[in-house]
């Protein structure tokens, strides 16, 4: 079963609505960050796109034998997956603020398209196509939002 295309607007619009239906009270079902916390987790891959922040890579070969197939494959994320330390956030963002701030970076990443992404370079992975970044995008918002519940 194909994961659904972040290009897709409705995808985009499934994804805001869930993303709509946290609240600052959700309670996480497994982890350890609270909501507002992953918000602003989940936005750190838009916020690069973006910038076109380049992070340089440890592992690149180790990357992609064996987390690519992991990050851009179908399968969903395991619950309690390790999360590299540049990714961990540790302050506690207003609530309301970072959820409108990832609503907006994913409008905007999303709707610049496949094209977009075609070739594009990932810090670990190296060069990827435009559904594997598409999967990866939309498997770390469902791995999150259903890790709340939505």
């Amino acid at each position: 079963m194909s994961l659904p295309l972040i290009f897709d607007p409705v995808t985009n619009e499934t994804l805001i609505r869930r993303i709509d239906s946290l609240t600052h009270q959700s309670q996480r079902l497994w982890g350890t960050m609270t909501v507002a916390q992953v918000l602003k987790h989940l936005a750190v891959p838009y916020n690069d796109l973006i910038s076109n922040k380049v992070r340089q890579p440890k592992m690149r070969l180790l990357g992609r034998l064996i987390f690519k197939p992991i990050m851009t494959g179908e399968k969903p994320y395991r619950k309690n997956s390790p999360t590299a330390k540049q990714f961990i956030i540790t302050d506690e963002p207003e609530f309301e603020q970072v959820k409108k701030e990832l609503k907006e970076k994913m409008l905007e990443i999303h709707g610049r398209g496949p094209d977009f992404f075609e070739g594009k370079e990932h810090f670990l992975l190296g060069r990827l196509k435009s559904h594997e970044w598409s999967n990866m995008l939309y498997k770390h918002l469902d791995h999150h939002l259903r890790q709340f519940g939505v």
